[in-house]
């Protein structure tokens, strides 16, 4: 069973949700770019690029299209346990290369909770508060649980 790290209410953003898909699928929508680019970011915005080595010290590169601007997001993975666990940060790039300006780091959990359904839990972690602040300011609650809507809602066509 997966366990949730201490939170720190300062700099952490928390969203759970029961979904209605196996984790197995969650997991695989999350580390697969063929999949990912269809749910990642909430409509009508899009992800235009996906480069995923889904390994410790691993690439996680998403460019999306926003508004007609391109955003590049490039980190590494720092944790990976297949169809429990994600953690993933933008405060290196491959090869343990710190970036400039480091935002979040990712800690995504699965968690079977029967009848094909997962306790999704993503966490979003800030090195300092006005980061986190600004974070929630741009609409993480929002963002964030219209991109597990649009998963699940995706997941669901991959169920066989």
């Amino acid at each position: 069973m997966t366990t949730t790290p201490d939170l720190d209410p300062e700099l952490d953003l928390v969203l759970t949700r029961e979904v209605n898909a196996p984790r197995e699928i969650l997991y695989k929508c999350w580390t697969t770019p063929e999949h990912l680019v269809h749910w990642f970011v909430p409509k009508p915005h899009k992800v235009t690029a996906c480069e995923l080595d889904v390994r410790v010290g691993g690439k996680c590169n998403t460019t999306f299209l926003v508004e007609g601007n391109e955003m590049q997001n490039n980190g590494v993975y720092l944790e990976v346990v297949p169809n429990e666990r994600l953690v993933f940060t933008d405060a290196y790039t491959e090869g343990w290369k710190p970036a400039p300006e480091p935002f979040m780091t990712a800690i995504l959990t699965f968690e079977d909770i029967g009848n094909g359904r997962t306790k999704y839990t993503a966490i979003a972690r800030h090195r300092n508060a006005d980061t986190a602040k600004a974070h929630k300011d741009m609409g993480f609650y929002d963002g964030w649980g219209t991109v597990v809507t649009q998963l699940e809602e995706y997941a669901q066509g991959l169920k066989s």
